[in-house]
């Protein structure tokens, strides 16, 4: 494996980009360390310390957690602050209008230069959508007599300081926007991909810190908060969940197929048998990303009524509800989790994958399924495969989803450090993870060279 990685190296072209995308990757990092210029950075620090310890505002809990998986950092007022999290929301809200306005579907269906309109479109988009999120965000940085956090400077909270603040952070993401697609055109991966899973993994070393620091001051002892047992447990653990992202994201359902026998005079072509792969998690991610989206919705409205009718018998009902709606915490945020990562992949599955369109181009190339009639019934057939295989799908990104749950709740009482080892964050690492690997091989197999995930002979 050694020599293999080594061989990555002295193809010059495959170094270069390498080099490139690592380069990009470690601007995009150093920008988070950029902030608005009238962010009072103590304040930042204390509202992120009483976030992590659990005793401060639950919306700033809520960001903390929000921002594990969505690869941003909505506390500290970062230039970068919104991360690709707006590009992300225009490109989702595309895909699904490709699949019922027909002008988009149209252009999706006229190949590169359609789709190239389309990414267009969502960059337009991406800056509406930035602009109103980072207006929202530098509003509730005010000081707290306008129900804000209270992180920006003294004389700072004028409506012209807003929108500075806003056309700063707009033009963060942008240029965010503009990496990803030069890792994409000059790199190797897919540039958005890699900033989110830059964004996650940036995290990491303070968790880790924090671990290391628990174990220093407080031993190991059985029982206690860094008990021997619990880090066996959750190294066990995170080796498993690693191992089965990486058996149900590689797995497939492979239908076999038959082409058409030709007889032209004395040459016979075609006839061969062949395999049609279908994924078990077709939705990916995208299920876990809506289904915790929409659970903030509850939580976040509660939480603002609860407060804002304060200690009363209706305010008291608001918060309790608050409470069961709050991330990682109970019985019913598990049940509404799984109820709605389940209806998301039966969503994202029915309009991302087409069994008509699919029977057709078999029927079109003279490809069939044997004992299925080419045509209306190999459609019904697909389609019934899909639903089935889309419910395994669904149970394993529910397993997923709610492990960093039953963590916090049973192990460490950290949600975020919970996070790591379940939930988004770990699917998109994995699925990165090995879309690179599978790009890098590809370079290589075209050099001649054996690839990182070929077996040893």
């Amino acid at each position: 494996m050694l020599s293999r990685l080594l061989t990555v190296f002295r193809i010059p072209e495959l170094r270069n980009k390498i080099l490139l995308t690592f380069v990009l990757l470690a601007v995009y990092r150093l920008g988070f360390f950029i902030t608005l210029p009238f962010v009072d950075q103590a304040r930042v620090a204390e509202v992120m310390r009483n976030a992590q310890e659990g005793a401060g505002d639950s919306i700033s809990g809520l960001l903390k957690s929000v921002s594990v998986f969505a690869a941003t950092d909505l506390q500290s007022g970062s230039i970068f602050g919104l991360g690709i999290m707006p590009y992300i929301t225009a490109s989702i809200v595309f895909q699904l209008l490709a699949t019922v306005y027909p002008p988009l579907e149209a252009l999706q269906k006229e190949g590169e230069s359609g789709r190239r309109r389309i990414n267009e479109y969502t960059r337009y988009a991406t800056v509406v959508v930035c602009m109103v999120q980072s207006f929202v965000l530098v509003w509730s940085m005010r000081g707290q007599e306008f129900g804000g956090s209270g992180v920006l400077l003294p004389g700072y909270s004028g409506l012209h300081w807003l929108i500075l603040g806003t056309l700063i952070m707009t033009s963060g993401t942008v240029f965010l926007m503009w990496i990803g697609e030069q890792v994409d055109a000059y790199g190797i991966g897919n540039g958005i991909s890699l900033l989110i899973m830059a964004g996650i993994l940036a995290r990491m070393p303070s968790i880790v810190g924090k671990w290391i620091e628990g174990i220093v001051t407080k031993g190991t002892e059985i029982g206690s908060e860094f008990g021997i047992e619990r880090l066996l447990t959750m190294g066990v653990v995170f080796v498993t969940v690693i191992a089965v992202v990486v058996f149900i994201t590689q797995g497939q359902r492979r239908i076999p197929i038959q082409s058409a026998r030709h007889v032209r005079g004395r040459r016979v072509s075609g006839g061969n048998r062949q395999w049609l792969p279908l994924r078990v998690n077709q939705s990916g991610v995208m299920p876990i990303i809506f289904a915790s989206s929409l659970l903030m919705i509850p939580f976040f409205l509660f939480a603002q009524f609860g407060r804002a009718l304060g200690n009363s018998g209706v305010g008291d009902a608001f918060q309790w509800l608050g409470a069961l709606f709050s991330p990682g915490q109970g019985f019913v945020y598990s049940l509404a989790y799984i109820i709605l990562i389940y209806f998301f992949c039966y969503f994202w599955t029915a309009i991302t994958f087409n069994p008509k369109d699919m029977a057709e181009n078999l029927k079109d190339n003279g490809s069939f399924i044997p004992g299925y009639r080419p045509g209306a019934r190999t459609a019904v057939h697909l389609e019934q495969v899909m639903l089935r295989i889309t419910y395994v799908g669904a149970a394993f990104l529910s397993v997923i989803a709610v492990i960093p749950t039953v963590i916090a709740n049973t192990i460490t009482n950290d949600f975020v450090t919970a996070s790591f080892f379940g939930g988004t964050g770990l699917l998109i690492i994995v699925s990165v993870t090995l879309d690179l690997v599978q790009k890098i091989d590809s370079h290589l197999v075209m050099r001649n060279y054996p690839g990182l995930l070929d077996s040893e002979n």
